[in-house]
């Protein structure tokens, strides 16, 4: 069992920057590919970025590539989520996960990840 606490959200105007954390309970959290997801209002959650168990190997959606990136801290069983250059449409909920062992979805899929955090709010102001 692994348990997900999200932090750094807020409201910040566009072009800013947040840095999200998502701290993990238990000894295994290097086993786990970990990924961030988003939902905003009347919209199904989505995909944002993916870091493998080492954190040698990232994937980002499209629209915040170049602008967010994710890394991972083995040792203090910690991922993060750096988002820079911050619009509107960034706006939603942010929620962290852990993908179980052999899953067989890619990690762009929700369906492949089995304990998420509670989410944290990003509100980006134009």
């Amino acid at each position: 069992q692994v348990q997900l606490v999200e932090s750094g959200g807020g409201l910040v105007q566009a072009g800013g920057s947040l840095r999200l954390s998502c701290a993990a309970s238990g000894r295994t959290f290097s086993t786990y590919v970990m990924g961030w997801f988003r939902q905003a209002p009347g919209k199904e959650r989505e995909f944002v970025a993916t870091t493998s168990r080492s954190g040698g190997s990232t994937f980002y959606a499209d629209s915040v590539k170049g602008r967010f990136a994710i890394s991972r801290d083995n040792a203090k069983s910690t991922v993060y989520l750096q988002m820079n250059s911050l619009k509107p449409e960034d706006t939603a909920v942010y929620y962290c996960a852990a993908s179980g062992p052999g899953s067989t979805y890619t990690y762009t899929d929700a369906r492949g990840y089995i304990y998420w955090g509670q989410g944290t709010q990003v509100t980006v102001s134009s």
